[in-house]
């Protein structure tokens, strides 16, 4: 994993907590709470990356998510699904078999709402908390500690788990009660997709024109076509570049979560179901990897 990005790091006290999850946002994520003083023991599923963690940042590694878990202050984790997630929360090795009473776990997995709830019911039947805690901002922003975090959960659990995570976030915000966290994040998700699939349309109109479409997005960017994706992603796009990022895959995930809500909610998202259909698209042309940008690459096969 590349080194983390340079930040300072407002004073907290320190904290004994735990980080489940080494991928590449929990990788870096860890180690800004280790960088700010935190002592820090993480597991991961590949102990091997548990292990040049602790090379690299200090801390402890732990060969189960009970284990990790046990006399900490907040348990932090980042992992793949709502399976993932049941399987390092819940069971005999689980972190919830290791926490002592009153201590919190605060869940940075993009996951369903109805997880989020179920696990922080679990949570109070055994005197825990549990905040559901996604995160905006990929990989670049987990490296360079400006993440984005939308919580759901009690108030008094929310404050616990804010000052360690100030280390690898710009903004974290208590958004409501259980589950709410999840439910900001699939509007997050909801207004990344249709932004990125106007601006791809954009680009391969542009480029069909015979325009300068790098020349083009620099002058609409100081307009009202602006935007975080038009900034990060426009050039990228042009140029055909899409081996970084946030990948279809991950997102496809997300947007499952958003339109299985949608089913059970009654909210319409006509849009939203098309563009994922479009990444469907993408992943059958091989791009499951690439970044959520290539969706520009099915308008010019």
């Amino acid at each position: 994993m590349p080194s983390l990005n340079s930040k300072t790091y407002d004073p907290t006290p320190s904290r004994k907590v735990a980080f489940l999850g080494l991928g590449v946002m929990g990788y870096p994520m860890a180690g800004h709470l280790a960088r700010a003083g935190h002592a820090v023991t993480v597991y991961n599923r590949t102990a091997a990356k548990a292990q040049a963690w602790v090379q690299e940042f200090g801390g402890a590694a732990a060969a189960t998510p009970r284990e990790a878990a046990a006399g900490a202050d907040v348990v932090y984790a980042c992992v793949g699904n709502d399976a993932d997630l049941r399987n390092v929360v819940l069971g005999p090795d689980g972190a919830f078999a290791g926490m002592k009473t009153g201590a919190v776990f605060a869940d940075h997995t993009t996951a369903s709402a109805e997880v989020a709830r179920e696990l922080y019911a679990a949570a109070r039947e055994r005197q825990l908390q549990f905040v559901d805690a996604p995160v905006s901002g990929g990989q670049a922003g987990a490296q360079n500690g400006m993440l984005t975090v939308m919580c759901g959960g009690d108030p008094a659990a929310f404050d616990t788990v804010k000052p360690p995570a100030m280390a690898y976030s710009r903004a974290f915000t208590r958004i409501g009660d259980s589950g709410a966290g999840q439910l900001a994040k699939m509007v997050n998700q909801v207004c990344c997709v249709g932004v990125i699939q106007g601006l791809a349309e954009a680009v391969a109109f542009g480029q069909q024109a015979g325009l300068d479409m790098n020349l083009v997005l620099e002058v609409i960017g100081k307009g009202a076509a602006q935007s975080w994706q038009m900034d990060n992603r426009g050039k990228t796009m042009v140029a055909d570049q899409f081996d970084f990022g946030f990948a279809v895959d991950w997102m496809r995930k997300d947007l499952g979560l958003v339109l299985d809500e949608a089913r059970r909610n009654g909210a319409r998202m006509p849009v939203t179901a098309v563009v994922d259909q479009f990444y469907g698209d993408v992943q059958e042309m091989g791009g499951g990897r690439w970044d959520t940008s290539s969706l520009v690459r099915r308008l010019r096969k």
